[in-house]
């Protein structure tokens, strides 16, 4: 199986980033991944939607996606771009919505210490490496097991199954 590789600039945040500020409540009237896209981080970053592009990477401290279990916030960060987000620790059920729509999440307290916010790194899935392009560095993440990165690759749990 080809290695999974991730490239993308860095958007940094610290601890108990909830769901309500990934994807504020008040637009979760709508399924529309396009809509969701645009609201997406805006009660915490007011900025982040002009400033992401397609293959950027969230990287945050502990307990990112703590508060509900609403599946709107992965997938607002899936639909903007973000190709993958890298915390010391997740919510699991955060953790679980996000595998489940195909958004590659790696927890890494050591590449979370270090990386800084619009540095550019590359993520290796297969191997669970994180390297900082900007500081020639490279980090230590799990690597996914087989059945999660065939769940990755074809975008989600519910394409795999069709699959």
């Amino acid at each position: 199986m080809l290695d999974i590789i991730l490239k993308g600039n860095v958007h940094k945040y610290g601890s108990n980033v909830n769901t309500d500020e990934i994807i504020p409540a008040r637009y979760l009237n709508t399924t529309d991944h396009a809509t969701l896209a645009k609201h997406c981080m805006e009660d915490i970053d007011k900025n982040f939607v002009k400033n992401v592009k397609p293959g950027d990477i969230i990287v945050a401290e502990n307990n990112f996606g703590c508060g509900s279990s609403r599946e709107h916030a992965p997938i607002s960060i899936k639909a903007i771009g973000v190709s993958a987000v890298i915390a010391y620790s997740f919510a699991r059920i955060f953790f679980r919505n996000s595998i489940n729509i195909g958004l590659p999440i790696l927890e890494s307290e050591e590449a979370v210490k270090s990386i800084k916010n619009g540095e550019e790194i590359e993520i290796n899935l297969n191997k669970g490496t994180i390297y900082n392009i900007t500081k020639n560095k490279t980090y230590q993440s799990h690597s996914f097991p087989e059945f999660m990165q065939k769940i990755i690759r074809a975008g989600g749990l519910l394409e795999y199954i069709k699959k």
